[in-house]
């Protein structure tokens, strides 16, 4: 493993403040010194504070520094969550079948833990009856309350009237909800596909000993007929532990 330093390569200062590979402090050293320590633990000089005076550097292999720090990157990027609003376009005169179908993409959005800024369009002379849209935003709201609450109170804009829904739960809250069912599911599933496997192997088990037991009681009865005959007599029961 090369000693040259791994972060910073341009270490020319004499001396280093050197921390080693338990984090223990070493003390100021020269350069060739914390070098030697280096190819001695058969580590890497890695410089940690460049600005120091003199410079910190730590005795570490650094492949494996980074790796971990790629991993630790990644479970952080995992665990994070991103609060998203979510957009739902409604008319004041919305046929029945279609405010179900809005309704069941809002419950969604609200289960997933995001926000859904509900937008009402008004077209022509719909614009002078704004309480049709502030009730459908109020029905709305009523049937989706288990899930969330108005966090923006409906307003008008122009020919479009918005209210925001918040999720009750917390974006993470609903992440490790979603995670816990899918590993539900995907154990029931692999639970439900074992179940017949093993039993099929065990039938399959059972069938070759059989098929086993019977070659050798076939053997053992043509051992008094000719070579010929018994070859042909024991290459039966094979035949018949291979369809088994």
């Amino acid at each position: 493993m090369s000693t040259e330093p791994r972060i910073n390569d341009r270490i020319r200062v004499p001396e280093v403040r050197l921390v080693g590979p338990s984090g223990e402090q070493v003390g100021i050293v020269p350069l060739a010194k914390a070098l030697e320590l280096a190819q001695e633990y058969d580590l890497d000089l890695v410089e940690v504070a460049a600005t120091a005076r003199p410079p910190v550097c730590k005795l570490m292999d650094y492949g494996k520094f980074k790796y971990e720090s790629a991993m630790k990157a990644r479970e952080a990027r995992k665990n994070q969550a991103h609060t998203v609003i979510k957009e739902m376009k409604l008319r004041p005169k919305i046929d029945p079948h279609d405010y179900d179908t809005k309704k069941g993409h809002v419950v969604r959005f609200l289960k997933q833990g995001d926000k859904v800024k509900i937008t009402i369009m008004f077209r022509g002379r719909e614009q002078s009856r704004p309480e049709l849209g502030f009730r459908l935003l109020q029905r709305l709201a009523n049937d989706v309350q288990d899930l969330g609450f108005v966090e923006s109170s409906a307003k008008q804009d122009g020919r479009n009237m918005i209210m925001v829904l918040g999720p009750h739960k917390k974006k993470t809250e609903a992440m490790a909800e979603a995670r816990a069912i899918a590993d539900a599911r995907k154990a029931e599933r692999q639970g439900r596909n074992a179940g017949p496997d093993a039993a099929a192997d065990d039938d399959a088990a059972l069938e070759a000993e059989n098929a086993a037991a019977e070659a050798e009681a076939d053997e053992a009865d043509d051992d008094a007929d000719d070579a010929d005959e018994t070859d042909a007599e024991v290459e039966q029961p094979t035949e018949v532990a291979q369809d088994a």
